[in-house]
């Protein structure tokens, strides 16, 4: 199992135009107000209209939150408002599948096999 560490969602209403990679820069930069340089990662489910992004600290995104209580309106480039639910990546942890794992193999050497592989996931 592992967990979204210091990640973020941004849902774009339904009826929001297609999300750009513009949209996303300008969104981070002029609405949610997010320093460039405490943006790890950023990854788009286009389909589901989300965007996460991944922060440095902790910290930067109890700030987002204080700041925003969740929500913000973003303007596309055609003037459509868009409002933006924000809300903590995964809340909770997340099942990893292994096929074909003997009975035999203990919980602890899984755990210690799969550690190098977290920095993967989002």
């Amino acid at each position: 199992m592992a967990e979204h560490l210091n990640t973020i969602v941004c849902t774009f209403d339904s009826t929001s135009p297609r999300i750009t990679a513009y949209d996303i820069h300008e969104g981070i930069h002029q609405v949610l107000w997010i320093p460039e340089h405490t943006v790890s990662m950023i990854q788009i489910d286009r389909t589901k209209r989300h965007v996460n992004i991944k922060l440095i600290e902790n910290a930067y995104m109890q700030t987002l939150f204080r700041e925003t209580n969740g929500q913000a309106e973003y303007k596309h480039h055609n003037g459509v408002l868009s409002t933006v639910n924000i809300a903590v990546a995964g809340m909770g942890t997340k099942c990893v599948r292994i096929a074909n794992l003997l009975p035999e193999v203990k919980e602890h050497a899984i755990r210690t096999a799969l550690t190098p592989l977290e920095q993967y996931w989002l």
